[in-house]
């Protein structure tokens, strides 16, 4: 089971593997070895996800979520960082953002404003020259 959120989870028979070889440096090893993990997951198909999961997700990614990982050397360690991405992605896709309140600003706030506003404005003024207008 790959734990995604409280309310989600989904079992590791429904994600679908594809190794390959990762490419890059490393010589023979990089050449002969399938480590580059491809893993995805099928949204719109999946009967764990609920309806409004599934329609956040459909939403976010489309159908289907594909992760990479090919940036060890070991196939396992690549499948273990592709699970905690896609664990990763779909807990945010799925994350439900608190709707924002706007606020007034409170009236010590507003005084404090106007406060530092008028004694810039004296500070200002104690630097012009004495004697009225210029320039």
């Amino acid at each position: 089971m790959v734990r995604v959120s409280r309310s989600c989870a989904i079992p590791l028979s429904e994600l679908e593997w594809r190794f390959t070889p990762s490419g890059g440096p490393g010589g023979q090893h990089a050449n002969r070895s399938n480590t580059r993990a491809e893993l995805r997951f099928d949204v719109a198909g999946s009967p764990s996800l609920g309806p409004v999961q599934r329609a956040r997700l459909l939403a976010r990614f489309g159908p289907v979520v594909r992760v990479v990982a090919d940036q060890e050397r070991s196939q396992l360690r690549n499948r273990d960082l592709a699970v905690r991405r896609l664990r990763e992605r779909l807990a945010e896709a799925l994350r439900v953002q608190p709707t924002r309140r706007p606020t007034a600003p409170s009236l010590s706030a507003r005084r404090g404003r106007v406060e530092s506003k008028r004694r810039r404005g004296d500070l200002k003024r104690s630097r012009r020259p004495p004697g009225g207008e210029e320039g």
